[in-house]
């Protein structure tokens, strides 16, 4: 299910904290976003599934449930962008948001003024990832990667990828061969004013990675230059199908 176009987007705000999401809703409303809201995870993909929203804002801790339910399910039917709220900073709550399909995290208490920032970039992000529909299929040994289609494949067989990871997977494999630097992927995946930290960009390479089936002792595609950044598969393995 995809969200259709709208002038005003559609936030889905999965929230139970009312000291939260009551003045938070006002400023999304202020921005110019149309604020949807659950306070449950049962309620938030009731009203995912009904009304469609652009982005969902979503908090891990529910009355009912884990909001990493809530994501796997929202990402199981859709692409939509997910912002992911949590009350803990660990590395490890936050890899585990990211692996499960979320966009970003944001640790609680927030500004709402960098949430909404965050919101907007990858808002744009989203809108300015249309490829050319006339573009070919790029073949790197087995792996075979449709960029207007979004899809995948290893040995013949699709493999399943968020939308950030296409959206990175596609930025490495139109750079293939040559050295896309950490600051390059992040401007161009995420947003060259992006607000959070680069371990953003770590946690989806290493997801890539391992759905693409490399290895840390052997990497077949994604190969870390340190300190630049990295380079999708050396230039005598890239062929474009005709």
């Amino acid at each position: 299910m995809e969200s259709p176009e709208r002038a005003t987007p559609r936030i889905l705000f999965v929230e139970d904290e009312e000291s939260i999401s009551e003045p938070f809703t006002r400023s999304l409303e202020k921005a110019g976003f149309e604020p949807v809201n659950a306070r449950t995870a049962a309620a938030a993909l009731d009203l995912f599934e009904r009304l469609s929203p652009d982005f969902v804002l979503l908090d891990l801790s529910l009355p009912d449930g884990d909001g990493r339910d809530v994501c796997i399910e929202i990402r199981r039917r859709s692409d939509v962008p997910i912002l992911m709220l949590t009350a803990s900073g660990t590395e490890t709550d936050r890899v585990v948001g990211l692996e499960l399909g979320a966009d970003d995290y944001v640790v609680k208490p927030f500004s709402g003024r960098e949430v909404i920032s965050r919101i907007r970039a990858i808002l744009r992000r989203s809108s300015m990832a249309t490829p050319d529909p006339g573009m070919s299929p790029i073949e790197i040994n087995d792996l075979v990667v449709d960029i207007p289609g979004r899809t995948a494949k290893v040995a013949g067989k699709e493999i399943k990828l968020s939308r950030k990871e296409f959206d990175l997977l596609a930025e490495l494999v139109r750079n293939a061969g040559r050295v896309v630097t950490r600051e390059g992927l992040m401007a161009n995946v995420w947003d060259v004013n992006w607000f959070g930290s680069t371990k953003t960009l770590d946690v989806h390479i290493r997801a890539l990675r391992k759905k693409l089936g490399d290895s840390a002792t052997e990497s077949r595609f994604i190969q870390t230059v340190r300190g630049v950044g990295f380079r999708f598969a050396p230039p005598e393995e890239i062929d474009r199908k005709p």
